[in-house]
């Protein structure tokens, strides 16, 4: 696992041990980067189910201002700095050990992406994103993304937001999400 391209290109990620995380296969990666790379420069992006911090780090090597990872795991938490040290991108970042209900609704922060990327088998995807569409964390314009099993149904439609189509890699849709301008 590698970070496609910007400032730090090539570099390659650390994965934790075990089976508990499931990194973003690369096709998917960059397919999930070309649909939202002119929405990246700039931006503040929310990283929910950091892992190994692959998506954040992706985005901010692309141009993001800054970028949030949270994660409940300890050891999630210390490979995603170990990946931060070794992009060099320690500085655009915040790593914060805990669990994701609680960290939204405690937020107080605004971001333009948000990366969902939770276990398959858990509810978790469903819980954070009625939990995100309901708060004021997304800018004007903000997109949710969604990546989730094949099978695994997503809401058609939710208030203040517009769905994508879906985008399909293999057994993996990608779905975004994105709210609506003035709301």
């Amino acid at each position: 696992m590698r970070v496609i391209t910007g400032s730090a290109r090539g570099v390659t990620l650390k994965t934790p041990k075990g089976m508990e995380t499931r990194p973003t296969a690369e096709k998917v990666k960059e397919a999930l980067f070309s649909v939202i790379q002119f929405d990246l420069p700039g931006s503040r992006v929310l990283d929910l189910f950091g892992g190994t911090g692959q998506l954040g780090i992706e985005a901010l090597s692309r141009g993001a201002a800054g970028a949030v990872f949270v994660d409940a795991r300890e050891e999630a938490c210390g490979v995603i700095r170990e990946n931060l040290r070794r992009t060099r991108l320690t500085e655009k970042a915040k790593v914060i050990r805990g669990d994701y209900q609680k960290y939204l609704l405690a937020c107080r922060e605004k971001f333009h992406i948000v990366f969902l990327d939770p276990p398959y088998r858990e509810d978790f995807l469903e819980k954070a994103i009625k939990i995100i569409t309901e708060i004021d964390i997304l800018y004007s314009g903000g997109i949710i993304i969604a990546e989730r099993p094949l099978g695994k149904e997503l809401p058609a439609q939710i208030p203040g937001f517009q769905r994508s189509r879906d985008y399909r890699y293999g057994k993996t849709l990608l779905t975004l999400y994105r709210r609506e301008a003035g709301e």
